[in-house]
């Protein structure tokens, strides 16, 4: 049996920008990627810690240590630049997988750079 679990959480990023004109996606500092081990057009949750929106989108890739964590399209409407949001990948383990399962978990400060990187939820 497979079960759906917390695979990378980026904690605490901060709104850079707010595309309404883009076709959709999130734009992530391509550094932010590499670390959280998230790929370009994978499905990601997002989560509004400001306001408390929560809604589905994929990654597109954004300039590397730029920072860059920028809402495209129209889940730019449910966002404001400076917000701090929660951005979650899950992947499915097979139940004997869960002995050793640890997710990767990055915190960003207010700038967006990481500041803890972690494998604890």
């Amino acid at each position: 049996m497979k079960i759906e679990m917390l695979y990378s959480k980026i904690h605490s990023a901060t709104i850079t920008d707010a595309n309404l004109n883009y076709k959709g996606s999130i734009t992530i500092d391509k550094m932010i990627l590499k670390e959280a081990k998230l790929f370009v057009g994978q499905k990601v949750d997002i989560a509004d810690i400001d306001n408390g929106e929560r809604f589905s989108t994929y990654i597109i890739e954004g300039e590397a240590n730029s920072g860059t964590i920028c809402l495209n399209g129209a889940a730019a409407r449910k966002v404001q630049i400076g917000d701090k949001i929660i951005i979650m990948a899950y992947a499915s383990y097979d139940i004997d997988e869960l002995e050793s399962y640890k997710p990767t978990i990055i915190l960003l400060d207010s700038n967006n750079n990481i500041i803890s990187h972690s494998k604890e939820i």
